[in-house]
């Protein structure tokens, strides 16, 4: 089976009820006549080319500017995020690509709505924009760890299932306009495994050169692994639609999560209606004006 082909099993369907226990995490199922080694040799081999493709479907959607795209990456800690945007991303144009990652909310962002911060880091026309952890984070770790929500000075009101269902229902409403104009929106979540990610965790600690990685509140958030997991089954069912779709990706072989992010990626923007934009006769008689200056100093 092709990466390419594999990468569409990984979408949610709208409307699908998503059970996270019901999907793999480890995407070697799918190549079950290869190694793990030569999977992992393959799946490098096919970023390092499709980067080539991904490249110049970057510059054709910069040149084009009309479209942005958003992508999103949600996960729990030591699932792959940051290596899938290293290893993706590594190669685009600078200009045409931006990622911004969200930590906890700054004074100013908390007197806004939850949105705001956000939306200020969108990708403009032209653009590739990568959200390391997102606004969905106010779905996840705000609903697992709810006296958040007393930073966020809300008028009063219960913060029960209508609560959170009128979150989906804005963010819903906000992808909808983002994609109504020009932006093309692809969200991920790296679906690793609670023995994946114990193992990932004991590497940091008893590697040297890993120990920067590890965090003590990461492992304090492992404690809260099944609340963390009903919260994404609610968030990945209520918000993947067909403007905002969500993949669910299998991250215990990191090779081939990126792999499969990477096709997904240079398909949806491959499939846009772009082309580079024809000069009009004001600008073509200025290009020959400047090709006329530029022969005469080389023959000079």
């Amino acid at each position: 089976m092709t990466m390419e082909k594999v990468a569409k099993l990984f979408r949610v369907k709208p409307g699908k009820t998503v059970r996270i226990g019901q999907l793999p995490t480890n995407g070697s199922k799918f190549f079950k006549d290869l190694t793990d080694e030569d999977l992992k040799a393959r799946a490098r081999d096919y970023i390092k080319q499709n980067l080539e493709e991904l490249t110049a479907a970057q510059e054709l959607l910069y040149a084009s500017d009309k479209w942005a795209v958003l992508v999103i990456f949600q996960a729990m800690d030591a699932a792959g995020k940051d290596g899938a945007i290293k290893h993706v991303m590594s190669g685009l144009n600078p200009q045409g690509c931006q990622v911004a990652s969200f930590k906890r909310p700054s004074d100013e962002e908390l007197d806004h709505t939850f949105l705001w911060r956000y939306w200020r880091h969108l990708p403009e026309r032209g653009r590739l924009g990568i959200f390391n952890r997102s606004y969905y984070e106010e779905t996840l770790v705000v609903r697992v760890h709810s006296k958040l929500l007393e930073r966020q000075k809300l008028p009063p009101g219960k913060r029960g299932r209508k609560f959170w269902k009128k979150r989906w229902e804005d963010i819903n409403a906000f992808e909808h306009h983002l994609a109504r104009n020009g932006t093309v929106i692809l969200k991920f979540f790296l679906n690793v495994s609670k023995q994946e990610q114990k193992q990932r965790f004991l590497d940091r600690l008893t590697q040297p050169d890993k120990h920067w990685k590890f965090s003590v509140a990461d492992l304090e958030e492992r404690g809260f692994w099944d609340d963390y997991m009903r919260a994404y089954e609610e968030t990945l069912s209520v918000t993947s639609t067909p403007w905002a779709p969500w993949f669910v990706i299998p991250a215990d072989h990191k090779w081939v999560a990126r792999a499969a992010v990477s096709a997904i990626i240079t398909q949806a923007i491959r499939s846009l209606p772009l082309s580079v934009p024809r000069p009009g006769k004001e600008q073509l008689a200025l290009l020959r004006q400047a090709k006329a200056k530029l022969m005469r100093e080389s023959s000079a």
